[in-house]
């Protein structure tokens, strides 16, 4: 778990980051001064939300292949301006979005679908070349019990809602420190 400080640093870094990318410069961080719980690898999620937390952009990286503080700051922008789902993010938009940050922890592949618990657990469905996360928040806050959220991640994958049942399809969870503005 991070400390608040911690997350109150990963927050700020994210918001400076996509400031930076609006005045075309890069983000100097100087990453030996922070602290080694913030240089650890981890994947991350930036998410935005805008008015009454409608969804603005989302961005992550399953994979920690990069120390924490990296991954926000390019998730961050990333989500700002990369989310397909979404127009790039204006300057005057910057102060109206709020953060909301995941730091997700390593996936585990489920044996049987009772080991799900919607709301603690995130999904990651595989088959073929598809793919599809949910974050643990999602099914908490639609309140989707535990075959609507393993249907809705297959959707996201662009496999058929059923497709969890299939033994070709691997399903692996994770959990997420969830923290924001």
């Amino acid at each position: 778990m991070l400390t608040e400080a911690q997350r109150q640093t990963l927050l700020a870094l994210a918001r400076r980051a996509i400031a930076a990318a609006f005045e075309g410069t890069p983000l100097e961080v100087d990453g030996e001064a922070l602290d080694e719980d913030l240089r650890r690898l981890a994947g991350t999620f930036v998410t935005l939300h805008e008015g009454q937390r409608q969804l603005r952009g989302c961005i992550g990286s399953v994979e920690a292949y990069e120390p924490l503080f990296q991954s926000v700051a390019s998730n961050a922008v990333n989500a700002a301006f990369r989310d397909p789902r979404f127009r790039p993010l204006t300057p005057s938009e910057l102060p109206k979005v709020s953060l909301e940050i995941s730091v997700l922890t390593p996936f585990q592949k489920v044996e049987h679908v009772d080991e799900i618990v919607p709301g603690r657990d995130g999904l990651l469905v595989r088959r073929g070349r598809n793919a599809g996360l949910l974050l643990p928040q999602v099914a908490a806050e639609y309140r989707w019990d535990r075959e609507t959220f393993l249907s809705q991640t297959c959707v996201k994958a662009g496999l058929p809602p059923s497709s969890w049942r299939d033994p070709q399809t691997r399903i692996e969870r994770f959990s997420a420190e969830v923290f924001g503005e």
